[in-house]
């Protein structure tokens, strides 16, 4: 089977890494080609010049930044709907919202091309391992054909529903993470600032009630802030808020925890910098705390 990763940054880059452990033809594309020669090199994978030549792939999987680096890669002549072949699926793995896929479901079909949107739940060690969460949205029969990749990438795949049921449910599972990485933030500079050592903090409340598995692989993160590399950065999180407050108000329902997560990411952004670790909110919090304030 040839396999096609479309974006090779911190996840696409880790996803290829598992999925060169099995058979096939890998094809790598990133829109700054340079960016994406070592991993080709590293893995022995074709790194093709243009989404058309990853189109050829039998499964081709997009990681991308948001719905605009989506859309500049499936649409038009020289894009994935366009080129690619009878039986093969295109998997947009990015978290964007659920409607972004519909303007190509027509294309797709009448080509005989299968389409799903299927974001992912864990951090780039997970992708390299094999041990993310897929949540599908699409065709049970594209899923089949998909599944093989898909299965060497995740731990668990769910079948969510019809096509952006996928997204949908990435977004709620995102609110939650949001809400997990506030609250520990909160709770480690607490502990620190009434004298307890932050690695003992940490490790109490990854075996509490509280220890999701969350807390644990971001152990790292949370307890050596300024070594630790980057998982996710805060302007992607800042993203994800956004479409979080965006997808909820157009359903009727109100997430004020949300809208409070991005007000403090936002700050912290400013604070630590845009392109720090979304947990580097504790770094954050730690310098108002020093400062005094109670808000």
């Amino acid at each position: 089977m040839r396999v096609a990763v479309v974006g090779t940054g911190r996840m696409g880059s880790a996803m290829a890494r598992a999925i060169a452990r099995g058979e096939g033809e890998l094809l790598l594309y990133n829109r700054t080609p340079d960016k994406a020669r070592p991993l080709a090199d590293e893995l022995g994978a074709s790194l093709v010049d243009s989404p058309a030549e990853a189109a050829a792939a039998d499964v081709c999987i997009t990681m991308l930044a948001d719905g605009t680096a989506v859309a500049a890669v499936w649409d038009g002549d020289d894009g994935l709907v366009a080129n690619a072949g009878d039986g093969s699926v295109l998997v947009d793995m990015s978290t964007v919202p659920p409607e972004t896929l519909q303007p190509y479901v027509d294309r797709a079909r009448a080509r005989r091309v299968g389409i799903l949107d299927a974001p992912v739940s864990g951090s780039t060690q997970l992708a390299e391992s094999g041990g993310l969460t897929i949540m599908v949205g699409g065709e049970a029969a594209d899923l089949d054909r998909a599944r093989p990749v898909l299965d060497r990438l995740a731990k668990t795949v769910y079948h969510v529903g019809p096509l952006g049921s996928g997204s949908a449910m990435k977004l709620a599972v995102n609110a939650v993470i949001f809400a997990l990485n506030t609250a520990v933030s909160e709770a480690l500079v607490m502990a620190e600032r009434a004298g307890i050592d932050r690695t003992l903090a940490h490790e109490i409340i990854a075996n509490s009630a509280a220890g999701a598995p969350f807390v644990g692989y971001k152990r790292q993160s949370f307890v050596e802030p300024e070594t630790a590399p980057v998982g996710f950065s805060l302007d992607l999180a800042a993203k994800d808020l956004a479409l979080i407050i965006a997808f909820a108000h157009r359903l009727g329902v109100p997430v004020a925890q949300a809208a409070a997560n991005a007000t403090l990411i936002g700050e912290a952004a400013a604070h630590v910098g845009a392109d720090r670790d979304f947990s580097q909110v504790a770094t954050h919090l730690r310098a108002l705390a020093g400062e005094g304030r109670a808000d």
